[in-house]
């Protein structure tokens, strides 16, 4: 009789742990009940979903299976299904994908004769993910998962159908439908209002669709929105998917040695768990380690996703390309293309190698196909991303055929738009093209400031192999033996930004909170910067140095980062508060930095802001536009200076 209400006592407190989302502690206390002494169907369920939330695949499988037998003895042939439905996908992870459509018709099978359900819901969804090939049938199963959900009243299913018509949207290249869609589902997510589970298929979702469209800024925005779900619900974190989405990410964005520890630690997550994703891990852990040139760990990389049955491309094509084997590279890429027939966003992330490899090659006509691919991609899914790699193609092609002009063109188009996007290495190649572009044009002195930005961002990142070659084209556009970058005089509107009161925000939040907004402020301002045809200078800690040639731009972009702060602050609940400076004058350029009195003026003027205000010079505000609205100007002496300045503060609200 003790033993018995031993047992019982631990089952109860393995139940509220379930329900608290304590994976480890429920596991814990669910394995040490022997299941004769009374596991039900419904705590084999939960023991397997704390199996999978704390990386345990083998358990997971064994206790479904478990729960599914139970159900089946019981003649409850909806949640059999249910528990079918989770198996089905266990096993795709697992890498057995004939165990799995066993599993999937088991629940079709199971659910036939059963009227309309939640169940056949989540059948439905899972319908919908094995379908994209034909996107008109899954979105009939997204609709379908979304209409059960509703008439249910089943949050859980309502959100999985959006997300998966949003998917499926953006695959049509219905790209601005379906982002809705899916922000409208992960809103749900990591706001409380779906179940864990659910909640990590559609962020996970989400992630993916912002990687395929390279929208780092939303995908930064939910990773911070799940990661505040994550702490409400004690959760560490998804097992192993999120740190693979993220390490995406943060290479995109050129946080690469951030992106390599994430890839590692799913790599070390995932590879007995799931190793489907454990793929994908060593996949982007390769493409890292190629971009700062170290080939045999990226080899090693690549060969593991390899033998984990993901084909890790684009990378290894690249990798044969910097190992000087053309031919094979072109092979390779040629056959990943050929596995997408019709996969268009599968196709654009293959196609900018394509092109490079293609000119390596000498093949034109290859390079020029591919170029016309990328535009109409482009052109159909409106991506600013994908935009800028196919202006870049375009680019390259042309400077191969003798256009400098129409290389220009192309080539400042795809500049501008990886600047809008925060992608700092593709912007850096950008620049080591147009370079090349302006020395076609005779142009040595543009060449020489584009491959100084180009280098300087290389070596920032770490990708040693393309710093090591813009170095060697800037020694011959600037000469042999010159090490001094030209000099001119040149008139600029001048901006300095810096976050007020940064140390004392730094030790409230802590580090790893405060890289995370430091993250999302420099992504914002960059991305403003590139809208408003502002030129970064410098980038030290928490402030900006930016140049701009139209003082009415700097003004407009001034304004657009304090509304875009406080819009954040207002939806988000924090943001912090920057000041702004802002001087028009004609100061010395050398190379791409700037010096002189104008210079120190316009850093005088910024330190004498208030937080979240914008302090111009009246050489600045007499370019202002009609109808800005002004402070009453007032005189300051600035340090250092002994002519005093008038300035105003824009209102920008």
């Amino acid at each position: 009789m003790t033993e018995r209400r031993v047992a019982d006592d631990t089952l109860q407190q393995a139940r509220d742990a379930i329900s608290r989302h304590a994976w480890q502690e429920a596991f814990d206390l669910l394995t040490a009940v022997d299941v004769s002494d009374g596991l039900t169907p419904e705590d084999l369920e939960g023991l397997a979903e704390a199996a999978w939330w704390t990386g345990r695949m083998d358990e997971c499988i064994q206790a479904g299976e478990r729960a599914h037998a139970a159900y089946s003895e019981a003649g409850n042939n909806r949640r059999a299904a249910y528990v079918a439905l989770g198996l089905a996908d266990n096993y795709y992870d697992r890498l057995a994908p004939s165990v799995a459509m066993g599993w999937l018709n088991k629940a079709q099978r199971l659910l036939q004769e059963e009227p309309e359900c939640p169940e056949q819901g989540h059948l439905a969804h899972a319908l919908a993910g094995r379908t994209l090939g034909n996107l008109d049938s899954a979105l009939d199963y997204a609709k379908r998962t979304y209409e059960i959900g509703s008439r249910f009243g089943d949050r859980d299913l309502q959100a999985l159908g959006l997300n998966d018509q949003g998917r499926t949207l953006i695959a049509k290249g219905e790209v601005a439908e379906g982002m809705a869609l899916l922000d409208e589902a992960t809103a749900a997510a990591v706001s409380g209002e779906l179940g864990p589970f659910a909640t990590a298929v559609v962020y996970c979702n989400m992630i993916s669709a912002c990687e395929q469209l390279a929208d780092y800024g939303r995908a930064g925005e939910w990773t911070e929105a799940a990661k505040r779900w994550c702490e409400r619900q004690s959760i560490s974190g998804f097992p192993g998917l999120c740190r693979v989405h993220r390490a995406q990410v943060m290479r995109l964005r050129g946080a690469w040695a951030e992106a390599e520890q994430d890839a590692l630690r799913a790599c070390d997550e995932l590879e007995r768990f799931a190793p489907a994703i454990a793929a994908e891990a060593f996949s982007e852990l390769g493409e890292i380690r190629l971009r700062t040139g170290d080939l045999s760990g990226a080899e090693e990389a690549f060969r593991q996703a390899h033998e984990l049955g993901t084909d890790p491309q684009p990378g290894l094509s690249l990798l044969r390309l910097a190992q000087g084997n053309t031919e094979a590279a072109a092979s390779s890429i040629r056959r990943a293309l050929a596995d997408r027939p019709s996969d268009r966003l599968g196709r654009a992330r293959l196609l900018p190698a394509q092109v490079e490899i293609a000119l390596a090659a000498g093949d034109l006509e290859t390079a020029r196909s591919t170029a016309d691919e990328m535009d109409s991609i482009a052109g159909a899914f409106g991506s600013a991303a994908l935009q800028a790699g196919a202006a870049c193609a375009r680019g390259a092609l042309a400077l191969v055929e003798g256009d400098a002009g129409g290389a220009l063109q192309s080539l400042r188009q795809g500049l501008r738009l990886w600047q809008e996007v925060d992608a700092p290495f593709e912007a850096a190649r950008a620049r080591v093209l147009l370079a090349q572009a302006y020395r076609a044009e005779g142009d040595e002195e543009a060449a020489a400031l584009e491959l100084e930005a180009a280098k300087s961002t290389f070596e920032r990142l770490g990708a040693v192999p393309d710093a090591q070659g813009a170095a060697s084209l800037l020694a011959a556009a600037t000469g042999a033996g010159r090490t001094a970058a030209p000099t001119a005089r040149a008139t600029r509107t001048f901006m300095f930004t810096d976050i007020c009161a940064s140390t004392n925000l730094l030790e409230a939040m802590g580090d790893e909170a405060w890289e995370d907004i430091l993250r999302w402020h420099d992504q914002t301002l960059r991305s403003l910067f590139a809208q408003h045809e502002g030129e970064e200078i410098k980038h030290a800690g928490d402030g900006f140095f930016v140049a701009f040639s139209d003082a009415a731009a700097a003004l407009g972009c001034a304004a657009a980062i304090q509304r875009t702060l406080a819009d954040h602050r207002r939806t988000q609940g924090f943001a912090p508060q920057v000041r702004i400076g802002l001087h028009t004058a004609e100061a010395t350029r050398r190379g791409r930095d700037y010096g002189g009195k104008a210079v120190h003026q316009a850093a005088r003027i910024a330190s004498l802001a208030e937080a979240g205000e914008v302090l111009a010079s009246e050489e600045t505000l007499s370019a202002a536009p009609d109808g800005l609205s002004l402070s009453a100007p007032r005189t300051v002496n600035l340090k250092g200076f002994a002519k005093p300045v008038r300035v105003a503060a824009i209102e920008w609200r």
